[in-house]
């Protein structure tokens, strides 16, 4: 079952280098639906949130606590290319490149955090995470390269898509949720929380290998914090 594991694992690496190139994403079938379950967690394990309010094609989360690891920030024109090294660094990190030498589980989904560049030929910065499962969030091992993100209460705004996440719609979508969110209590929150110089920071969340064709499911976070108290309508 381990070296399945691997192979698998190793499957998805071949396929993310190569995905994008082949244009393997399907069409909008579910963009403005929410609330969709990701397969892959009936599989392994995902952060838990409660789900606080549904809106037109958002819906708002809490992440009560939540524990990642992270690469240090990738500079790149490309969230495909720059998420494929990030996922090679955490991809030894799991196999037992760490202090340890212990081996770790796999989780999902994997999350790149993105700082988008000011003009289209400009490298934006990426960190790329998976989630530190339950089982090592007392003591992860620590490894060169890598640092460790303690989430305290957070909530994100969620956008989900379908198909193979490509660089040419990341940018769409996330202007997408942005527009859904407009006039309501939960873009003000966001822009108080970001502030000017960063409100156009978001977070991509992917959940599935690269061989799975059908029922794909991605995200788009918008990560703020809650200092008034909000009615959820």
């Amino acid at each position: 079952m381990a070296a399945f594991g691997i192979f698998k694992l190793s499957l998805l690496l071949s396929l993310l280098s190569n995905s994008h190139h082949l244009g393997l994403w399907s069409g909008a079938s579910n963009r403005e639906s929410v609330g969709i379950s990701p397969p892959s967690c009936s599989r392994i394990e995902c952060p838990s949130y409660d789900v606080i309010h549904v809106g037109n094609g958002f819906e708002i989360r809490r992440y009560n606590s939540t524990v990642w690891m992270s690469t240090s920030p990738i500079q790149d024109i490309s969230l495909v290319e720059a998420t494929r090294t990030g996922f090679l660094q955490l991809f030894d990190y799991i196999q037992g490149k760490n202090d340890y030498e212990q081996k770790i589980e796999m989780t999902a989904p994997v999350i790149t955090e993105v700082s988008p560049s000011d003009g289209p030929l400009c490298e934006s910065s990426f960190v790329i995470s998976f989630s530190v499962p339950k089982l090592n969030q007392a003591n992860p091992p620590p490894a060169k390269g890598l640092h460790l993100q303690r989430w305290e209460p957070v909530y994100a705004a969620v956008r989900q898509f379908s198909g193979f996440v490509a660089d040419s719609d990341v940018g769409e979508e996330a202007a997408a949720l942005q527009a859904s969110l407009a006039g309501t209590v939960w873009s003000a929150a966001i822009e108080k929380s970001h502030g000017a110089d960063h409100s156009s920071g978001y977070t991509v969340a992917q959940y599935n290998s690269p061989f799975e064709f059908d029922d794909r499911v991605n995200e788009i976070w918008m990560l703020f914090n809650i200092q008034d108290e909000l009615t959820f309508m």
